[in-house]
Order: structure tokens, then C-alpha cells, then sequence
């Protein structure tokens, strides 16, 4: 087995929507998170650690997630920290 396909051994797969799984696939591998990613094969990914796991989150929530509820969500964000200053 040579480096990835060892690290993958113990890989999760990961339902992305097959349009988005190429861009979530090319996330993780800027973060350098263990992955592959097979024309007909779902994404498979290798998850080690909490921060790895949050990251995958976070990538397949900015991709697949329409751009009006993430900017609800980020005005939601700001919202609560403006509540806490005061």
C-alpha cells in the first residue's frame, strides 16, 4: 500500500452531493486532510483527529450549503456578538 491508500485504510466515506464532491475533495487536499475521490466512487476520507473532523465539516458546509444561508448565518453571528458587549 503506498502512503494515502495506508492513511485511508481506516477512512470514512463522506455523502456529498456528487456535483460538490470534487470541490470538497480539492478542500481537503489544501488542508492536507487524507482523501480520495474515484469518477465513481464517493469521497472517502481519513479523519484522525477532532480538528481534522471539524474541518471536513466546515468544508462540506461552505460548499454544499446555499450562499443565502450562510450569509444569514454569518449576520446571525454577528448579531449574537454585538448582544454579549453590551
Amino acid at each position: 500500500m503506498n502512503g494515502v491508500n495506508s492513511q485511508l485504510a481506516s477512512s470514512h466515506v463522506v455523502n456529498v452531493n456528487w456535483a460538490d464532491r470534487w470541490a470538497v475533495y480539492r478542500r481537503l487536499q489544501e488542508l492536507q486532510i487524507p482523501c480520495y475521490c474515484r469518477t465513481d466512487r464517493p469521497l472517502q476520507v481519513a479523519i484522525h483527529s477532532p480538528t481534522a473532523a471539524i474541518q471536513l465539516w466546515s468544508a462540506v458546509r461552505q460548499i454544499a450549503t446555499p450562499r443565502c444561508e450562510l450569509v444569514r448565518w454569518l449576520n446571525g453571528c454577528w448579531h449574537l456578538e454585538s448582544n454579549v458587549n453590551e
